[in-house]
C-alpha cells in the first residue's frame, strides 16, 4: 500500500524515528509530502513536516544530538526545526487551529497524543494522511478517507465544510488552488460552504491571500483555480478586477469575454511569477474603458487605466515594490508590440528594447500569450511577427549595445562643451541626444557634440 518512492524518505527519517520510538513516542510524516506519494510524478519535498504526541521540550532533547542545526522560533506553536544531511525538518506536536471570528491569525491548541484531531484540523481530506515512521514498518493513518479521494479526483473537508472555512478562511483559496493542480472535483458541501462564506476571506492578512495567489498562478494550468475564485465570490472580495472582467456581452457588438480571455493568457503563459500575474492583470482596464462606436467594441487605452488598477491592487496585497513596477510595467506596454503594424525599422526595434529595458523577454513571453484568437490564420501572423521581432533584436545586438542605449556623450561632456552649469537644461540636452541615439543608432562623439550645438542654437 505504501509506494516503493517512500523508502528514500523512510530511510533518511530513519535515525529521528529511532530516537522517538525508542523514548517511546510515536512519529508521523505529513501533508504534502504524504498526498504526493500518491501522486503519479508526484514533486519532490525538501521541506519535511512530522506530527508527534511529545511535546516540544521533549522533541529538542531527542533531536538535539543529531541535528545540524535546531532553531525554535515556532516552539509557541509547538513547532521544532532542525537540518540534518541537507533535510529541513519541523517536528510538530499534535494540535488543532482554530481562527478568532474576528482575527487574521488561527490560536494553536495542542491535543497531546490526539492524532486524529490533528488531522481533522487540516484543509482538505487529501492533506488529512500521516505516514507512521516509528515502529517496525511504516502505516498510512487515513481516518478520512484521503487517499481514496485522491484516487477519484475529489476534493472535500475532513470535517463540516463550514467548520473548517471558519478555522481558517484561506482553506478556501487553497480548495482553488487544489481544483487546478490536481484537477479534483469539488464536495457539493465545499462548494456551498464557499459560496456562504466567501466574505469572510477578507479577515485574512493581505500577505497571505497574496502568497495563495500566487501559489495558484504558479500552477501548471491555474484555469480551473481562477474559475472557482470568480465564480464562488471570493475574487469579489479579495480580487474584484477579476469578476468585473466578465463584461456583458451584447448581441450586435460582440467581442471576446474578457475574463475568459485573461484566464486563457494565464494559462498560454509560461511559468514565471511576474509573467502570469502581468497575464493575470493585462486587461483588468478594459471594463472602464469600454466604449461601443460605429466599427462595433474597443477599450482604447485600457493599458494605462489597467498600469495603474494593477499598482493599486498589487500595493494592496503587499507585494514588493519590485514585484509592483515590474508587473506594472508589463501591463503598461502589453500592446506595444501591435503599434508598429508596418514592420520593424531600426529605430522602432530600439524604442521597443529601450522601454522594455530588463523585462523584454518578459514582455515577448505575455505578447505571445495574449493571442487566444481560434482563427488559426490570425494566430499564425502574429507569431510571424513576434518571431520577425525577435529577429530584428538579434540583428541589432549583433552590431550595437542594444539593451544599454544611451546618448553617445554624458552629462559632463555636455557641461563642459557648451560652458553651462548643471541643471535641468543638461537633461534637456541628454533627452534629445537619447532621441537621436533611438532614431539613427549609435552616432559617434563628434557627431554627437554636432547635433549638440545645433540643439542649443535652436534652443537659444
Amino acid at each position: 500500500m505504501i509506494p516503493e518512492r517512500a523508502s528514500g524518505i523512510i530511510e533518511r527519517l530513519d535515525p529521528l524515528a529511532a530516537r522517538f520510538d525508542e523514548a517511546g513516542h510515536s512519529l508521523y510524516l505529513v501533508g504534502g509530502v504524504v498526498r504526493d506519494l500518491f501522486v503519479p510524478g508526484g514533486v519532490a519535498h525538501d521541506d519535511l513536516d512530522l506530527t508527534t504526541d511529545a511535546t516540544p521540550e521533549q522533541t529538542k532533547e531527542l533531536v538535539a544530538p543529531l541535528a545540524d542545526s535546531l532553531w525554535s522560533q515556532g516552539e509557541k506553536f509547538g513547532t521544532i526545526g532542525l537540518s540534518i544531511g541537507g533535510d529541513n525538518i519541523e517536528i510538530t506536536t499534535h494540535r488543532a487551529e482554530e481562527y478568532d471570528p474576528e482575527s487574521r491569525k488561527p490560536t494553536v491548541v495542542f491535543r497531546g497524543t490526539d492524532l486524529e484531531t490533528d488531522l481533522s484540523r487540516r484543509d482538505f481530506t487529501i492533506n488529512a494522511m500521516a505516514l507512521e515512521v516509528t515502529g517496525d514498518d511504516p502505516r498510512l493513518v487515513d481516518p478520512f478517507d484521503g487517499l481514496e479521494d485522491l484516487l477519484h479526483k475529489r476534493l472535500r473537508t475532513p470535517l463540516d465544510a463550514v467548520v473548517s472555512f471558519t478555522d481558517d478562511p484561506l482553506r478556501m483559496m487553497r480548495a482553488a488552488r487544489f481544483v487546478a493542480r490536481f484537477d479534483l472535483r469539488c464536495d457539493d458541501s465545499l462548494v456551498e460552504a464557499v459560496a456562504a462564506g466567501a466574505e469572510r476571506i477578507g479577515i485574512v492578512s493581505p500577505e497571505r491571500i497574496r502568497d495563495e495567489l500566487c501559489k495558484l498562478v504558479m500552477v501548471e494550468d491555474p484555469s480551473a483555480g481562477l474559475w472557482f475564485l470568480s465564480d464562488h465570490g471570493l475574487a469579489e472580495v479579495i480580487l474584484p478586477e477579476l469578476p468585473a472582467m466578465r463584461v456583458e456581452q451584447d448581441p450586435i457588438h460582440r467581442h471576446k469575454d474578457v475574463l475568459a480571455h485573461t484566464i486563457a493568457v494565464v494559462r498560454q503563459s509560461p511559468v514565471e511569477l511576474r509573467v502570469r500575474l502581468a497575464a493575470l492583470f493585462h486587461d483588468v482596464g478594459k471594463p472602464r474603458t469600454r466604449s461601443i462606436g460605429s466599427k462595433g467594441v474597443s477599450f482604447h487605452h485600457h493599458e494605462v487605466v489597467g498600469a495603474r488598477m494593477t499598482r493599486k491592487r498589487m500595493k494592496a496585497l503587499r507585494f514588493s515594490n519590485d514585484m509592483i513596477d515590474d508587473v506594472e510595467r508589463l501591463v503598461y506596454l502589453h500592446l506595444r508590440m501591435h503599434t508598429y503594424q508596418l514592420g520593424w525599422t531600426d529605430s522602432a526595434v530600439r524604442r521597443f528594447v529601450r522601454d522594455a529595458g530588463p523585462l523584454l523577454d518578459e514582455l515577448l513571453a505575455l505578447t505571445r500569450a495574449d493571442c487566444t484568437t481560434r482563427n488559426k490564420r490570425k494566430a499564425e501572423a502574429l507569431g510571424r511577427r513576434i518571431d520577425e521581432l525577435e529577429d530584428r533584436i538579434a540583428e541589432l545586438r549583433e552590431r550595437e549595445e542594444l539593451e544599454a542605449i544611451r546618448p553617445d556623450i554624458d552629462g559632463r561632456k555636455v557641461m563642459e562643451h557648451l560652458g553651462i552649469a548643471g541643471g535641468p537644461v543638461v537633461g534637456e540636452a541628454l533627452d534629445h541626444l537619447l532621441e537621436l541615439r533611438v532614431e539613427n543608432g549609435p552616432l559617434g562623439e563628434a557627431a554627437a557634440l554636432s547635433e549638440l550645438d545645433r540643439w542649443w542654437a535652436e534652443r537659444s
